[in-house]
């Protein structure tokens, strides 16, 4: 009982393996991280909250508890969890077409989202399910997030040059819309964001170390303050809330539920892949081991307690993660330094918090969605496959043109990937061999070869035998009868099968069948444990008899050929060099 208890208290509370890590280099490290990461996370939390439709001060409630919750139960000592773009703006869309944003609907709709993902998240960890995030492939993902990057920039321009926003809309409609709008700008509000742009550009080459975000928010609220930005009509954060945390049980409204629940699974999988790819980036340089579903936990949980203290969904960042792991951060004990350093921030700078300018977020916003918006591994998905590419430039068409319903575009790029990929699994390669001057064998047609003997032909089926392909295995069976009609052996090289069903089990014994009732013998070569395996179980191993157990095609023609008339089948060359 005890060891058992042992193993799983590592599972249930992570952060007790911190204790053997935790030596003095180590602590000071984190101390470090913990202080760098939140010189970040302070103005992005206030920008991404902006992104969300929500208050800007409900970002700084998701940088506190639900922060400290992912370091505690996650796998990943550099995940820094908390506000990010991607999930900020899944949460606008989703959002958008139910409540005003920025209503007190609207925030009970985001704590009701972070809720139901935050379950899900939990669910599919307890059950083992992190694998399944696999489904959706790079170039969807790519076409997802490529789309998502225009929606945000198009929802922040507005705010960025001094104009009202009106909300995620169709792509089109809200480029045209601004376009209409642009007299309209507020100029000094459209200085302070293009300096803000520029700024951040500049300090990100040349000085990539350091702050930049802390930096230009800080100086550019200043020269707000000194230029009388908030005088001349320009929009800021405005006071906080006198309450610095705000807890509150989520209330369940079943049908409101019901709506939020595709875009909770859809915001649930593509915040997991994004806090995914921060854990492989630090554990390939780290050499550290993180782990999947208990990733899922751990972000699940933080989710939950995003709802609980009344804020909105929150994920891993890419960014500040990338500040943990230059920092030389070793545990989670960073990021709980860094959120405790956002909770001073919030106690002790009240005033200069609630008088940053929106247009400078908005600047955050948009530069940072600048590395996000790439539209080469959507070209190389071409170069590579043109099922690929189709599935990607689907997710990104369809994610643009049905916004805000953006879950749609990731839904129809997986639905196409997925169909796609049983399109291409009902038509696996199948090839005659002969003998190639090189000693192997190879496919037949394509490089003129002559088969090993007019009475035998070798058939080679490159994928798994299952219901989808059954009948193309099938098929082409009956070819190779009808194209030879001295047959008397087809010999079938099984290497590349690794695994039969049911249907592939009724078609082989249906093939062997109906070869032995026309004289002709069915064999077999390079078949596969776990194949042997379900053929003994059904009895269909006993009827090939020996004939289904030659280990390679040379192994059985050296059993086959003898039995045919005519000559045999010559030796292979020799390999190797001759002298």
């Amino acid at each position: 009982m005890s060891t058992a208890l042992a193993r799983l208290l590592p599972r249930l509370l992570p952060f007790l393996a911190w204790r053997r890590q935790l030596d003095g280099p180590a602590l000071r490290a984190d101390l470090l991280a913990g202080f760098t990461v939140a010189l970040v996370a302070i103005p992005q939390a206030l920008a991404y909250a902006q992104l969300a439709g929500l208050p800007p001060y409900v970002g700084l409630y998701a940088s506190l508890l639900p922060a400290i919750v992912g370091a505690l139960f996650g796998s990943s000592a550099q995940l820094s969890t908390g506000p990010v773009a991607l999930t900020s703006l899944l949460t606008a869309t989703s959002l958008a077409p139910l409540a005003l944003p920025g209503s007190e609907t609207y925030l009970l709709l985001a704590v009701q989202l972070a809720m139901l993902a935050g379950l899900l998240q939990v669910i599919f960890g307890m059950l083992h399910l992190a694998h399944f995030a696999d489904l959706l492939s790079h170039p969807v993902l790519h076409g997802f997030i490529n789309a998502c990057s225009l929606l945000i920039c198009a929802a922040q321009l507005p705010t960025l040059l001094g104009l009202r926003s009106a909300g995620q809309r169709p792509f089109f409609e809200a480029i045209g819309n601004l376009v209409e709008a642009l007299p309209d700008t507020h100029l000094h509000s459209a200085a302070l964001g293009a300096a803000a742009v520029v700024l951040l550009i500049l300090l990100r080459r040349l000085a990539p170390r350091w702050p930049g975000v802390l930096i230009v928010v800080a100086g550019l609220s200043g020269v707000a303050w000194l230029s009388g930005f908030e005088a001349d009509g320009g929009r800021v954060v405005g006071p906080l809330p006198e309450e610095t945390l705000a807890f509150a049980l989520p209330r369940a409204d079943w049908g409101q539920i019901t709506d939020l629940l595709p875009s909770a699974f859809v915001l649930a999988l593509v915040s997991f892949l994004e806090a995914m790819s921060s854990c492989k980036v630090a554990s390939a340089r780290t050499g550290t081991r993180w782990n999947g579903n208990q990733e899922l936990i751990g972000q699940g949980l933080a989710k939950l307690t995003a709802s609980v203290c009344q804020a909105y969904p929150v994920s891993g960042s890419f960014g500040r993660s990338a500040f943990l792991l230059a920092a030389g951060a070793r545990t989670g004990l960073a990021s709980v330094v860094g959120a405790v350093m956002v909770l001073s921030a919030l106690l002790t700078m009240p005033g200069p918090i609630a008088h940053i300018p929106l247009p400078v977020l908005a600047a955050v916003i948009l530069v940072t969605l600048a590395s996000l918006l790439s539209p080469a591994p959507l070209k190389e998905a071409w170069r590579t496959s043109r099922d690929d590419g189709m599935a990607g430039t689907v997710s990104f068409v369809a994610t643009l043109a049905f916004a805000p319903h953006i879950e749609i575009g990731i839904l129809a790029g997986l639905i196409l990937a997925l169909a796609l990929l049983i399109y291409r699994s009902m038509k696996p390669r199948v090839a005659v061999l002969g003998r190639h001057p090189d000693g192997t064998w190879r496919d037949a047609a394509r490089f003129g070869l002559p088969p090993p003997h007019p009475e035998l032909t070798i058939l080679r089926f490159d994928g798994p035998l299952h219901f989808v392909n059954a009948a193309t295995f099938e098929d082409a069976v009956l070819a190779a009868r009808r194209d030879n009609p001295r047959l008397k052996v087809l010999l079938l090289a099984c290497a590349g099968i690794n695994d039969i069903d049911a249907s592939g089990v009724d078609t082989l014994r249906r093939m062997q069948r109906q070869l032995a009732e026309a004289g002709q013998t069915l064999a077999c070569c390079g078949l596969k444990k776990q194949v042997i395996d379900v053929l003994e179980r059904t009895g269909l191993w006993q009827a090939l008899g020996p004939s289904g157990a030659y280990r390679t095609e040379d192994h059985a023609l050296q059993h086959l050929l003898p039995g045919l008339s005519g000559a045999t089948e010559p030796p292979p060359p020799r390999r190797g060099f001759e002298w």
